[in-house]
């Protein structure tokens, strides 16, 4: 699989916008990521980006830097329904962790208690729990 990771902008929008998960895994992530799309852009915390495979959209996942502390957070990840299965999860976390590496502090994410699926990569990554909570999800680190 030969993803890349890239900014959304006016290009390619929509092609992220309607990325949807399986519908088990609404109560994690929302019906399409144009709801993610729309917390970047109006939020102004969060950076969009996108993963495409060739010229078709699979994933998204966005990132932010706590202006606190300086950790790096990792959230909004929402493989496709279509790509779900082969890795593409995965691979689009390995590919932000190189961006996110590349600057100092700690690389955050927060999950929903049932989601077995999301604490399963993430621990797969290296990830432990910091026992830690924001809002009703829990967080994990990657150490060093």
């Amino acid at each position: 699989m030969d993803l890349i990771l890239i900014d959304v902008t006016a290009d390619n929008w929509r092609d992220v916008a309607d990325l949807a998960p399986r519908d088990d895994q609404r109560d994690f992530v929302p019906a399409l990521a144009a709801r993610y799309l729309l917390l970047g852009t109006l939020e102004g915390t969060w950076h969009n980006l996108a993963a495409f495979e060739g010229d078709v959209a699979v994933a998204h996942v966005m990132h932010a830097v706590d202006p606190e502390d300086g950790s790096r957070w990792i959230g909004g990840l929402l493989v496709d329904a279509a790509h779900q299965g082969r890795g593409v999860g995965r691979r689009v976390v390995e590919l932000l962790l190189e961006r996110l590496r590349a600057e100092p502090g700690p690389v955050r994410m927060s999950f929903h208690p049932d989601n077995a699926a999301s604490l399963a990569l993430f621990t797969r990554l290296g990830f432990v729990e910091t026992g830690e909570q924001v809002d009703d999800e829990r967080v994990m680190e990657l150490p060093g």
